[in-house]
């Protein structure tokens, strides 16, 4: 091998060696502030094959110059105690407008709500609102909540189990634990979104930070039942 092809050796690497640095330089930059998405477990897939329905639980009632009547005050008992098992966000009490009597209507509406509340349902998850009647002479008061349902996923679709050579997951793999979440579950629409903040314990929390501020012990007082001593044994 000549100098010269050598040297023209030399030079093609330095010049490959520079075009690779200047490439790296161009690429887009990682930023370290995303993360990056992990790859879904077979569980977590089967997850989302959870379907989940909104439904409206809603009874109506006639509108009563009187007022609620012995039984629709029984059918509102049942319809809070549907909402407390259901975990539901709030109970709507809907007032015709525009029907035959609209006095009694919105009369009526405030005597629903307050029945509402004696049988359990707080004040701040019982909303009254008006809905058109178009013109409708006995248009009913109605009252209700949105209950969720989880259906869960058919499972059963097993491929031959002695079939290992590719050492992949099975299709069906989590089907049975996505179905057993969808029958367990207490309120499926947690599935859906999450819950509301419960209010902060304001008196509590002025204790804690008094008592800090004090230079005091902010835990609790230990009782003799939080003793970590050994009971001895009965001879």
């Amino acid at each position: 091998m000549t100098p010269q092809t050598v040297h023209r050796l030399v030079k093609a690497s330095l010049i490959g060696a520079v075009l690779i640095g200047l490439s790296a330089c161009a690429s887009a930059a990682v930023d370290p502030a995303i993360p990056t998405p992990t790859a879904r477990t077979e569980p977590e897939k089967w997850r989302d094959q959870i379907k989940v329905d909104g439904r409206a639980d809603e009874i109506q009632l006639a509108v009563h110059a009187q007022g609620v009547s012995p039984n629709q005050d029984q059918a509102l008992s049942a319809l809070v105690g549907r909402w407390l098992s259901a975990q539901a966000r709030e109970i709507v009490v809907s007032a015709p407008l525009g029907g035959e009597n609209p006095s009694a209507a919105g009369g009526m509406a405030v005597q629903v709500r307050e029945r509402l509340t004696f049988y359990g349902a707080p004040p701040t998850q019982v909303r009254v609102v008006g809905y058109d009647a178009a013109g409708q002479a006995s248009a009913p008061l109605r009252v209700g909540f949105e209950v969720f349902v989880a259906e869960a996923p058919r499972c059963g679709a097993w491929e031959n189990l002695t079939a290992t050579r590719k050492n992949e997951a099975y299709g069906n793999f989590g089907c049975a634990m996505a179905a057993n979440l969808a029958a367990q579950i207490a309120n499926p629409e947690d599935l859906v979104r999450p819950r509301d903040s419960t209010p902060i314990d304001a008196g509590r929390r002025d204790t804690v930070l008094g008592k800090y501020r004090r230079g005091e012990i902010t835990s609790s007082a230990k009782d003799d039942q939080a003793k970590g001593t050994i009971s001895k044994a009965i001879n």
